[in-house]
């Protein structure tokens, strides 16, 4: 009968994990990437805006020289 007992434990274990994981994996509502995509775009926009600056002083200095 011991040895019942013993085999029990990891029967239990085993359906805690199938529980535990099936909770772990289920579907959740999905928010997206709108955000993180937006953020990058804004990113992208200013890194564009800091290099802009820089081209117009060469065009204009070469303007000016010419």
């Amino acid at each position: 009968m011991a040895a019942l007992a013993w085999l029990l434990i990891p029967l239990l274990a085993a359906i805690g994990a199938g529980l535990w994981g099936s909770w772990a994996g289920r579907n959740r509502k999905a928010l997206g990437d709108g955000t993180e995509l937006a953020g990058y775009t804004r990113f992208r926009e200013a890194m564009e805006k800091s290099e802009n600056p820089e081209k117009s002083e060469k065009a204009e200095q070469l303007h000016t020289d010419a």
